[in-house]
């Protein structure tokens, strides 16, 4: 008989710990796999475009490989929304494919610092060849005819935007994400909604925007309601309509960010999900890009998240679109693709930046014809006004009282926005100055109306100049649109991480921690009440 040793019962135990061990690796097998099956499920509900190489043509140079720049467009198409749908989110039945918002998503090296550059719907561009595809007819290359950027979808897919995008930016675009009008309204409310101002009560029949004055915390019905407002509300105009939807967007990012969602993966695949259905995105973007984006913005903070407009002017043919203004955007796009600062418009502490977001576009005072007008009932300031603008060579064509005597701050009217050089080149001048659009003044003249609160012209040894920013200790300058270093300095990129931090300073944009009382500014104009 063999003798007891003692060691059966701990092998009995090894061999239970083997099972379990056995056992909790199939436990975590099976989560991993489930979590990736629903990954998977979710990232196969995206739609997904490929787009060959050759159809984008040239491309501009990838200058910092450290950094990404996401197209990202909302598509106003109501294919796939049933009668019930259409009528919940007021957009009729519309069959046309356009894009009512166009951004181009700068991340920072490391995506420790984001800028979203919006592109006006309304920007007319040169016609590029695009193929056709399923349900586009495509369109053939004309460089003497121009096309409005938001029918390039219609025309010719997500290829063709991308295309045009890259070619009159120069910025590469790493890749493109589309969402449709219903995933907007599904992820806001996943979201728990979104806080945003309004200086007086809402009802735009067109949208089915309603809100009471104040702040409003709205769903995600309004808030589509609420960026897609644009013909009865402030001057109508597309410009001001980026305005509104950028406040929003910072809203969204503060909400974001405080209550921890890029952190929860059960809340993140919740809102992914919801989206999924609703995107569209390049072939060449993988779920693990998809999750790594999200990953990797949980440590953002509200004011590394910043919001700008693309620098533009009227075009010519017809006012009521945009081409971009030049200097000023080929130094926002070189920066964007070289991940290198802008020069930083500083302002005098006495004057007020323009409140017209990027339209930074300026003239020659000769250029500027004013009239100025009393509008506070202070005797001999329209006169005197007149006197120092005209020392400073504006062409003032003559002097008046307003047709009221309530003014407080004072006001520049013009006629379209082929006046904003003018206007924007007198704003230089004075302080606590708003403009107003108003279509029935001549075009071509401003009127500047005095508020009670008028002392005199900005002294001439305070302006608004530029000078280069260098966002790290080595010298550093702007770069041409062309996307090669000035001759002052070269093109490198930042070492922090956050080279065009200084975009939304620079270029009347805002960071994610703005207010939301500071949407006020974007209703102001003939349609307020």
């Amino acid at each position: 008989m063999r003798p007891t040793t003692g060691k059966a019962p701990r092998e009995g135990k090894r061999h239970v710990l083997r099972w379990i061990a056995v056992g909790a690796v199939v436990i975590l097998a099976a989560g991993t796999l489930a979590a990736y099956l629903k990954y998977r499920a979710v990232y196969d509900s995206i739609t997904r475009v490929t787009v060959p190489g050759s159809e984008l043509g040239q491309r501009p140079t990838d200058y910092s490989t450290a950094s990404e720049n996401i197209l990202v467009y909302g598509d106003d198409s109501r294919k796939g929304l049933d009668k019930h749908e259409q009528v919940l989110l007021h957009t009729g039945n519309d069959q046309t494919d356009n894009t009512d918002t166009i951004m181009i998503v700068h991340l920072s090296p490391g995506h420790h610092a984001v800028t979203v550059m919006s592109i006006p719907r309304d920007t007319m561009v040169p016609m590029y060849q695009c193929d056709s595809g399923p349900g586009y007819p495509g369109q053939l290359a004309n460089p003497n005819s121009y096309v409005q950027i938001n029918a390039l979808l219609q025309a010719g897919g997500p290829g063709c935007l991308w295309k045009t995008v890259e070619q009159q930016t120069g910025i590469y675009i790493s890749h493109f994400i589309g969402i449709g009008m219903l995933g907007f309204v599904k992820v806001v409310n996943d979201l728990g909604g979104v806080n945003v101002c309004v200086p007086y009560t809402v009802n735009d029949p067109v949208s089915g925007l309603s809100l009471p004055s104040g702040e409003n915390h709205i769903s995600g019905v309004q808030a589509l309601a609420f960026w897609r407002t644009r013909e009865d509300i402030g001057n109508g105009s597309d410009l001001e309509r980026i305005q509104r939807d950028q406040f929003m967007s910072a809203q969204v990012v503060k909400g974001v960010l405080s209550s921890g969602l890029l952190s929860n993966p059960f809340r993140l695949l919740s809102v992914v999900t919801d989206a999924a259905a609703a995107m569209t995105t390049d072939g060449g973007m993988s779920v693990s890009d998809l999750v790594g984006i999200a990953e990797s913005l949980r440590n953002v903070s509200s004011k590394d998240v910043q919001f700008i407009t693309a620098p533009n002017q009227a075009w010519p043919p017809n006012p009521n679109r945009v081409q971009f203004a030049q200097p000023q955007a080929g130094e926002v796009f070189s920066a964007i693709a070289h991940d290198v600062t802008v020069p930083k418009v500083k302002v005098a502490p006495s004057a007020t930046p323009s409140s017209g977001g990027a339209q930074v576009l300026t003239t020659s005072p000769s250029n500027v014809k004013v009239k100025i007008l009393n509008g506070s009932g202070k005797p001999n300031i329209a006169n005197q006004a007149a006197t120092g603008l005209t020392g400073r060579g504006f062409d003032v064509t003559g002097t008046g009282n307003a047709a009221s005597f309530a003014y407080t701050n004072s006001v520049i009217e013009y006629a379209s926005t082929a006046d904003m050089a003018a206007v924007n080149t007198l704003k230089k001048q004075l302080t606590n100055v708003t403009d107003l659009r108003d279509s029935t003044l001549p075009p071509g003249t401003v009127e500047l109306i005095l508020g009670s609160d008028f002392t005199g012209l900005v002294p001439q040894n305070s302006p608004v100049t530029a000078s280069a920013t260098p966002s790290t200790s080595s010298t550093q300058s702007s770069a041409t649109q062309s996307g090669s270093p000035t001759a002052s300095g070269s093109a490198s990129p930042s070492a922090s991480g956050s080279a065009v931090a200084n975009l939304a300073q620079s270029n009347g944009g805002i960071t994610a921690a703005a207010s939301c009382a500071s949407d006020s500014s974007a209703f102001s104009g003939p349609l307020s009440p």
